[in-house]
C-alpha cells in the first residue's frame, strides 16, 4: 500500500493497467450494478443548483425518472447515488449514435453550460474510495465488464494511476498527485510488466 497525505492507495492502483475502451464495453458501467453512481455530499447541492442546465442533455426517460424519484437517491446504508431508470441505467446517461452510453452531465459540461464535469465517483472509476474517520482508502474495483479496458491499458502500457491523472488531481490536487507519482516511480519496488 501507498500512503500519501490522508489517503491509503492500494498497490493495485500502481500495478494494474487500465484505459477505458468504450468501443468494447459501450459504457456498461452506466447500466450494470445495484445502484447509480455514488455521490459525495457536496455533489447533491451541485445537482440541485445545476439540474436546470443539465436537464436538456438528458433523455426523456431519464428526466421522468428524476421527476419521479428525485435528483438522487439515498440507499439502505444512508449513502447517496444517482437516480436510475427501472433500477438499471443511470438517469443521467444517454446513448450516442454508436450505441455507447455517455454522461448527460458531462455533455452539458462539454457544451459549456455547467462547471460540474460529472460525479467524481464516475470520473475516478475503476478506483472506489472508502472514507474512514482519519483517512480515505483508494482501491481498484475489479469488474469483468472492464476486462477490455485492462487489455487496452496493457497494450498501451498505461497504469490505473496514469489513466486517472485528471480525476485524481481534481479530487486531491496537483501536489498530492505529484507526490503519488514520485512515491511510485522512486520508492516502489519494480513492477512486472
Amino acid at each position: 500500500m501507498i500512503i500519501i497525505q490522508n489517503t491509503v492507495i492500494s498497490d493495485d492502483v500502481r500495478d494494474n493497467f487500465f484505459v477505458c475502451n468504450l468501443e468494447a464495453c459501450k459504457g456498461a458501467c452506466c447500466v450494470e450494478g445495484d445502484l447509480g453512481a455514488p455521490l459525495e455530499a457536496h455533489e447533491l447541492q451541485i445537482l440541485q443548483d445545476e439540474y436546470h442546465k443539465i436537464k436538456p442533455f438528458l433523455t426523456e426517460a431519464g428526466q421522468q425518472a428524476i421527476e419521479q424519484q428525485g435528483l438522487y437517491i439515498k440507499d439502505w446504508e444512508g449513502d447517496y447515488s444517482t437516480t436510475t431508470i427501472n433500477d438499471r441505467e443511470c438517469a443521467y446517461a444517454l446513448y450516442d449514435e454508436r450505441g455507447i452510453l455517455k454522461c448527460g452531465i458531462e455533455q452539458a459540461y462539454l457544451a459549456g453550460v455547467t462547471t460540474f464535469k460529472k460525479p467524481i465517483s464516475c470520473h475516478l472509476y475503476p478506483i472506489r474510495i472508502t472514507k474512514y474517520e482519519d483517512f480515505e482508502a483508494l482501491n481498484y474495483d475489479r469488474w469483468n465488464i472492464c476486462n477490455p479496458a485492462c487489455s487496452f491499458g496493457a497494450s498501451l502500457g498505461v497504469r490505473i494511476y496514469q489513466f486517472l491523472k485528471e480525476p485524481l488531481v481534481r479530487k486531491y490536487g496537483e501536489e498530492w498527485y505529484e507526490e503519488l507519482v514520485t512515491e511510485i516511480e522512486t520508492n516502489s519496488p519494480p513492477i512486472n510488466a
